[in-house]
């Protein structure tokens, strides 16, 4: 029997090739002779860069930028195995945990040093960038990230503007002219898995920005910022990013990414799914097995272990998903190519716990499945 495993990471636990490795060895202990593929997977989201990472061969950089408050951080970046596709994760530079809770404030936060990281990528010499935009602590168009790359948003007086969302409301005038050329020759991908609207009461500072520090009277005021710079590059770039679905991503970012890179914007397990070339693995296998730590009634809305149901079903095999925990309804995926769920928990445990011995509980797990395996072979 041929299986493969392709599981997101179990968050804060294991990343999804450690997952995998010991799913595989639980696996083995039923029947050493279970043919065993292993390829990680990732929705976008947090653990993304990790996991392309693994699955192509590539390799973690790391580099020091500006964090969301200006400061030095180090974050990094993935460059996958074919040396010219860069992961960049936005949180690993300008995400919200990378600012201490008293001092979160998206008037002044920046997404600057999501654009050295892409300036990192471009120099190392990737020509297609993966980039997702979850977790921010910015709400700044991506206007940081602009200015990074060498475009100039000026104020009346022709002045460049400062950091942060709060200087929005100034921009009179957007450059890019002096934008890095390379971005031209520059395929990129925006992992975004929300609709929000730019501005609006759907938009990036109702919905977001109140986590990241923002008080009633100062989304307000953020929202109007946002309105303002989309009518801005509507009269000089010509782009019309009002109506673009998930525009309000990670604080205008995808905005800012439609707008001043081109970039385009996509679910981003169908960037994911087209990345690691899965299709062509699963051709080749008799059941698959995906998972990630939770599976739930959102699962459905295009998470991981979905994607990789609907590639299996075009193909009838068998799906088998696994989860640190099952939450409420997650007997929805069963309607959604996945055929029989299990969780990891063997018995009553803390979430500590459980986190804790998550290598041990995946290898236990994986023996009893391949011994149901082995009954109905």
């Amino acid at each position: 029997m041929k299986i493969l495993i392709a599981l997101d990471s179990f968050k804060g636990s294991l990343t999804a090739l450690e997952a995998a490795n010991s799913l595989e060895m639980g696996l083995e202990k039923a029947n050493s002779e279970f043919e065993i593929d292993k390829l990680p997977m990732a929705d976008g989201g947090e653990g993304t860069v990790q996991s392309l990472v693994d699955a192509t061969g590539g390799r973690i950089v790391k580099e020091v930028v500006t964090g969301p408050l200006g400061r030095e951080v180090e974050a990094f970046f993935g460059i996958l195995g074919d040396e010219n596709t860069a992961v960049i994760e936005m949180a690993a530079a300008s995400g919200l945990p990378l600012v201490a809770e008293e001092d979160r404030d998206p008037t002044k936060t920046t997404t600057y040093g999501t654009g050295e990281l892409i300036k990192a990528a471009l120099d190392a010499g990737c020509r297609k960038l993966i980039i997702g935009i979850g977790g921010s602590a910015t709400n700044d168009c991506g206007v940081g990230m602009g200015q990074a790359l060498g475009g100039k948003f000026l104020d009346e007086n022709g002045k460049e503007v400062g950091f942060g969302g709060g200087e929005l409301n100034n921009i009179q005038e957007i450059n890019l002219s002096g934008m890095d050329t390379r971005i031209k020759e520059t395929e990129i991908q925006v992992a975004c898995d929300v609709d929000n609207p730019l501005y609006g009461e759907r938009g990036a500072a109702y919905v977001y920005a109140p986590q990241k520090g923002a008080d009633a009277e100062t989304v307000g005021e953020l929202d109007k910022g946002l309105r303002h710079i989309a009518q801005i590059i509507n009269q000089d770039l010509k782009i019309v990013v009002d109506s673009i679905s998930g525009a309000g991503a990670a604080g205008g970012l995808g905005a800012g990414l439609v707008a001043f890179l081109e970039g385009e914007l996509k679910p981003g397990i169908d960037i994911v799914i087209e990345t690691t070339e899965i299709e062509k693995r699963v051709k080749e296998v008799d059941i698959v097995i995906t998972g990630e730590g939770m599976i739930d009634s959102q699962t459905v809305f295009g998470k991981m272990p979905i994607g990789v149901a609907k590639v299996a079903k075009k193909y009838s095999l068998p799906v088998i998903g696994i989860a640190g925990s099952l939450g409420s309804q997650a007997d929805k995926v069963y309607q959604h190519g996945i055929d029989a769920l299990f969780s990891i928990i063997n018995g009553p445990m803390s979430l500590n716990e459980a986190m804790e011995k998550a290598s041990v509980l995946l290898e236990d797990l994986g023996e009893n499945i391949g011994r149901i395996l082995m009954i109905s072979y």
